[in-house]
Parts: structure tokens; sequence; C-alpha cells
């Protein structure tokens, strides 16, 4: 035989598959067990919300939408603002001095070093006694005695 092994199995898969998902047919009509407690509210529920969606409860379409000319008005300013923008961006001088070492102390001049660097200011001792703080908070707590059965 000339037949490849696909063709042959196709038929006998698609009727194995047919008959694995027939068994899923009367789950997409589900009944409510009538013994069960909330039965009744299930039932009012599903009866109230059965032709829900309707095209009533959908939103009307909007009617005070701009004409395309004035969208097109709109493009053209945000687009002339963009330029101008882009001009006045392109004119500010982003190069810095030729110096880094003195345009940093520029910017070292400009804050106070004791509030940028409160740590340094401890002495050792302080420092221990905060570490020491600290471990005894990171401390576990004591084991709950719980009842042996």
């Amino acid at each position: 035989m000339n037949v490849f092994l696909s063709k042959k199995t196709i038929l006998p898969a698609m009727t194995g598959l047919l008959l694995a998902t027939g068994g899923c047919v009367g789950s997409f009509d589900p009944q409510t067990d009538p013994t069960s407690p909330v039965a009744a509210r299930v039932q009012l529920l599903v009866d109230a919300n059965r032709e829900y969606p309707r095209w009533a409860d959908f939103p009307a379409a909007p009617t005070n939408l701009p004409q395309p000319g004035q969208v097109a008005a709109n493009i053209n300013n945000l687009n002339a603002e963009s330029r101008t923008l882009t001009t006045q961006v392109a004119g500010i001088d982003w190069t810095l001095s030729d110096d880094p070492a003195a345009f940093v102390e520029s910017i070292n001049l400009r804050f106070d070093p004791a509030r940028m660097a409160p740590i340094g200011a401890q002495t050792p001792e302080e420092v221990e006694a905060f570490a020491e703080r600290l471990r005894r908070r990171a401390a576990a707590p004591p084991p709950i005695d719980r009842p042996r059965p």
C-alpha cells in the first residue's frame, strides 16, 4: 500500500474524538438538583438572567464626536506645538563644563554633607549600640507550648 500512515489513522482518530466529546453534550444544558437547598435560588437567578445581555443594556453610540476636520486641525496644532518644543529643546546647551571635577565640586557645594550622611556623624560606640538593638529585635520569639495529644 502506498497510503501514508496519517491518512490511515484519520478516520479512526476523528471517530474516537467525536465519541469522546459526545459525552460533553449534556453539560451544555445543566440541570439544577431539585433536592439542593439552594435549588430555588439558583433557578430564580437563571430565569432572571436568561435573556441577558440585551441590546437595550448596551450604551448608546456617542453623538457629540468631533468632525473629521476638527480632528485634523487638532492634530496639526499638536504637530506644530511639537515642532516648537523640539526647537526649544534643541536650543538648550546640554553640554557640561569641560572640567568634570569642577562640576562635581559645584554640586557638592549645594548640599549640606551632614544632612546627606548622618551615619558618618556617629561614633563607633553608637553604631555598635544600634547594631545590638537590631540583633535583639531580630531574635525569634520563644516557642509556644502546645498540648500533646
